[in-house]
């Protein structure tokens, strides 16, 4: 009898070990997939936040520019349009060179003659040179680049530096963007113009919602300020800006922070209705001139060989309404306790 006892307790101890080993295991599969991971595809990487696909970074010689594409929510709601890199029905097909998640400027030349917004052949062209850096991370991860702005005749004018950091939150993530501009060996000029700088074109569900228009979304503008609509915001100051709609009954947004540090601060807005989502610090004078503001000011970035521009930006993915007072708490987190304001 004792001897079946001990029996008995060796297969229990020997189950329970077996039950043991297969938890860990479960639960090491389960922090594999915490966090931010990258992985690396043909002309991208691709990353995932908690095992979901969220966004790529494209930099396939075909572009006119690198860029994020696709964008996602954390609940899988598509917050970028399709167009140009896949045809959906319906879809609107205007503006071709607006490619998910894009920093360029110019299209008639502004930039020493050349234009990186939109382009009928390259160069110009905004070329991925290479990666610096590709980090995982359970709290964040870290995505660095470097790119070439070649001109009209083939030569660089300007080396983008670029660091993408990814952090996962509640409902939402965000992305840092850090970009500096160095001029290679010739001073580079940055005209006014409304075309950049740091720009997403939405989903048309996300598009403003306005009667008598082509688009039918669901979308609001809202600035810091309180204003909301293309109409109050387009060509002015705000430090921030957000765009929040309705899909299938449940309310998605984006919201674009300008970082205190950044060229031009607060900057500019082209805030389209149809759903160009822009920042531009670079289109001060154009932007004046057009609203008709007393005195308007000229703010033409000149870089001298070697020296270098900042722009630094966060742009906020989230599910579920953001009010005015959160997004300005999320400002203010980014602004002054983010790894951002230390670099």
């Amino acid at each position: 009898a004792l001897l079946k006892q001990k029996m008995e307790i060796e297969i229990m101890i020997r189950n329970s070990m077996l039950f043991l080993f297969f938890i860990s295991l479960l639960f090491s599969s389960c922090r594999s997939s915490d966090g931010v991971q990258f992985k690396q595809g043909e002309d991208r990487i691709d990353v995932s936040i908690d095992g979901k696909l969220v966004t790529s970074y494209r930099y396939s010689a075909d572009l006119l520019k690198p860029c994020l594409y696709p964008v996602y929510s954390l609940s899988g709601v598509l917050m970028t349009r399709s167009f140009p890199f896949k045809e959906i029905k319906g879809e609107t097909h205007d503006h071709k060179h607006h490619t998910g998640v894009f920093f360029a400027y110019a299209s008639d030349g502004e930039v020493n003659g050349s234009g990186f917004w939109s382009s009928k052949e390259m160069p110009p062209q905004i070329r991925h040179s290479k990666v610096v850096e590709m980090k995982a991370g359970k709290e964040s991860g870290t995505l660095s680049t470097v790119s070439l702005w070649i001109g009209k005749g083939g030569k660089p004018l300007l080396r983008e530096n670029r660091t993408m950091v990814f952090i996962p939150g509640r409902n939402e993530y965000s992305i840092d963007f850090t970009i500096t501009l160095t001029a290679i060996d010739t001073m580079v000029s940055f005209k006014a113009t409304k075309e950049g700088l740091f720009a997403v074109r939405v989903a048309d569900w996300l598009t403003e919602k306005n009667k008598g228009t082509l688009w039918k979304g669901t979308g609001e503008y809202m600035n810091a300020e309180g204003a909301k609509t293309e109409k109050n915001i387009w060509g002015r100051r705000s430090k921030w800006v957000r765009l929040q709609g309705e899909k299938d009954g449940r309310k998605e947004g984006i919201a674009i922070f300008n970082h205190p540090t950044s060229e031009n601060y607060p900057t500019f807005w082209m805030a389209r209705g149809y759903g160009l989502f822009a920042a531009n610090p670079l289109g001060q004078n154009y932007y004046e001139k057009y609203l008709k503001v007393p005195n308007p000011k000229d703010y033409e970035l000149k870089i001298l060989p070697g020296k270098s521009a900042l722009f630094k930006f966060r742009m906020l993915v989230y599910d579920g309404a953001r009010s005015q007072t959160e997004l300005e708490k999320k400002y203010l987190e980014y602004s002054h306790n983010s790894s951002e304001s230390r670099k």
